[in-house]
């Protein structure tokens, strides 16, 4: 076994395979650019190695620079993890050449996978189910038109090199097929160097369903249970979940015994995902082979027990899989959120800056729940323009799909997060779909339920209740507070009211609160016109930014912020106001006039930071 590997990487993916790695007993190295000198990764490994300003062309993607950091920390193996040259069949050589162990597999495996054109060729041979298409190069948008017509639309205009959605077009006609053709040769050739193009039949309502499968260097392979990653957003991938809620125990077979035997042919080892596109009718056809660890893997670690990262560094080190396919078992449901430094109300434009607030739901194991964040960032730390905004994958496991959902909100609802824009509201949004909840998913989820983009979620009649009483008990802890002298109340001599109006938007009610330490009995609406009695337990006190507690019995995570003339609350992706004050004061403020939105008619406004 290795005593010491460098991990090629950043962010949270550097800091999950560290964790791993400790476990096992081997020290770790890490590089870092200039934007990573104070990085999580860098405090949490043995060693860091500087490799220079903060682009990645210039650090992260410099082959050189990573094997002279391998060489000055006395690392055996390199872990590439996802992104920069985790699928890079040059760095691979490189590192064989140097007698470096590359935590990853072969590089002909990586070469043949890595090309989508010859990657599908290989599947055909391979008797791997496959989506109708051409499969040769295609040089002009004439030949193009031909061959989409020969196939039927709609149609995929697909870069042969290409990945997150770049250099890909859908096509419904023939113009459309023109116009698609000439941006994805030219996105291609700028994103990849590479601007070789092909054409296939593009399933309609298809899903994305992938199969885990992990292979050592001694023959055995085996399939580690699905994903279903449908729910993307421009192809990329949003949420992912394990088991899929569309996949039996006969397609889930057939789907991995398909899956390892592209990996067999390709004489695959290490860790790797083999994605499929899938139909209404369960018809599933081979999409693409990634050569390296999945964002999403901790849902499948989740659902089976089996630590990925630790399989890979065994395999990496010539160990024969200690698992069979029939030790291979999937246990409960398990979902992963992405959060991202983006703003979903802006139609999800990147956003920078300093985490002046960072605090993610506790991590639990349970018996019946886990709670687990693999993230990349502390509070105070910086999200720069230069790399990718992901700032953590949140994940949730019960026993359940329904009761993993369930957990998912509450985390949602208390992951704090201030100084940048997040889409947490979007996230929490969709868990609360019942279309989403039913896992009547495809590809185009997103852009079918938010035509218009994002724009917020208007609480119903529930949920404005819910997030009343949870302002008239933080109201009445502060008047508490306030009531208080070194620590001891004078409720004889300065009693805390207890009737208030309570109001969010043009919805208001009376209320009347009565209360014992914890637990708040709350009086909604006029009492003698049939108002309604609830109970609001909580040990939240003032100036803490999470209200965690139960309302009527049911638990409620509310991120609550005391603002002038009332709270700030979010909650099951709703952010609003809620306004509590003495019945006289309320009659005075409904005759204070709205501040009207400033006129930016003549103005020019960026967007967005960059360079």
């Amino acid at each position: 076994m290795f005593s010491k590997i460098l991990i090629a990487n950043r962010g949270e993916i550097a800091c999950r395979v560290i964790k791993t790695a400790k476990a096992m007993g081997i020290k770790t190295a890490v590089v870092f650019s200039e934007a990573d000198a104070d990085a999580l990764h860098v405090e949490m490994a043995d060693e860091g190695v500087f490799i220079g300003p903060p682009p990645a062309t210039e650090s992260y993607l410099v082959i050189d620079k990573i094997i002279d950091a391998v060489k000055k920390t006395g690392a055996e193996a390199v872990h590439p993890g996802y992104g920069f040259l985790s699928e890079n069949v040059t760095f691979a050589e490189a590192l064989a050449a140097e007698n470096i162990a590359f935590i990853g597999p072969n590089v002909e495996a990586i070469r043949v996978m890595g090309d989508k054109i010859a990657s599908k060729k290989f599947a055909n041979e391979a008797e791997v189910s496959t989506v109708p298409g051409y499969l040769g190069i295609i040089d002009t948008p004439e030949r193009a038109i031909e061959i989409a017509n020969d196939i039927g639309y709609p149609v995929m205009i697909k870069a042969s090199a290409g990945g997150g959605g770049k250099g890909m077009r859908i096509a419904q006609s023939a113009d459309e097929v023109k116009e698609g053709f000439i941006s994805s040769v030219n996105e291609a050739k700028s994103a990849f160097g590479d601007d070789r193009i092909f054409v296939e039949k593009f399933v309609t309502n298809p899903r994305h369903i992938e199969i885990q499968v992990m292979a050592d260097k001694h023959g055995n392979t085996l399939y580690v249970g699905e994903r279903e990653c449908s729910v993307q957003r421009r192809n990329q991938k949003v949420i992912e979940e394990a088991p899929s809620p569309f996949v039996d125990p006969a397609m889930r077979k057939a789907m991995g015994e398909q899956a390892v035997a592209l990996a067999k042919a390709v004489k695959y080892e290490s860790a790797g995902t083999v994605e499929f596109i899938v139909d209404q009718d369960k018809n599933f056809y081979f999409l693409e082979m990634n050569t390296r660890l999945q964002v999403e893997h901790p849902v499948t670690e989740l659902v089976t027990g089996i630590d990925l990262v630790e399989q890979m560094i065994k395999v990496a080190a010539g160990e024969k899989l200690a698992l069979t396919q029939d030790d291979i078992k999937l246990n409960g449901w398990a979902f992963e959120s992405r959060i991202y430094a983006e703003d979903p109300y802006r139609e999800f434009l990147p956003s920078i800056g300093r985490l002046k607030r960072y605090a993610p739901p506790a991590e639990s194991k349970e018996k019946d729940l886990v709670v687990r964040n693999d993230t990349g960032v502390v509070e105070g730390s910086e999200i720069s323009l230069f790399y990718d905004p992901m700032i953590a994958k949140l994940c949730t496991w019960a026993p359940t799909r329904e009761a993993s959902m369930d957990a998912m909100l509450n985390a949602l609802d208390g992951f704090l997060i201030e100084g940048i824009e997040h889409n947490i509201p979007f996230l929490a949004a969709l868990y609360g779909q019942e279309r989403f909840r039913s896992g009547a998913l495809t590809t185009n989820y997103i852009k079918e339920e938010f035509p218009d983009g994002f724009q917020g979620i208007e609480p119903d009649a529930a949920l404005k209740q819910r997030l009343a009483l949870v302002g008239c008990f933080a109201q009445l802890k502060h008047e508490h507070r306030m009531s208080g002298i070194s620590g001891v109340l004078l409720d004889q001599q300065d009693p805390v009211r207890e009737d208030w109006v309570v109001q969010i938007g043009d919805w208001s009610s009376p209320v009347r609160i009565e209360h014992s330490g914890s637990m708040a009995e709350i009086f909604l609406g006029d009492e003698t016109q049939g108002g309604t009695s609830h109970r609001v337990m909580s040990a939240w006190v003032p100036g803490e930014r999470v209200f965690v507690g139960s309302v009527d019995g049911a638990s409620a995570v509310v991120q609550i912020k005391r603002v002038m003339g009332g709270y700030e609350v979010a909650h099951r992706g709703v952010s609003t106001k809620v306004s509590v004050h003495p019945p006289k004061v309320a009659d005075l403020v409904k005759l204070m006039p709205e501040k009207p939105e400033p006129d930016t008619s003549k103005m020019l406004l960026c967007p967005m930071p960059g360079l």
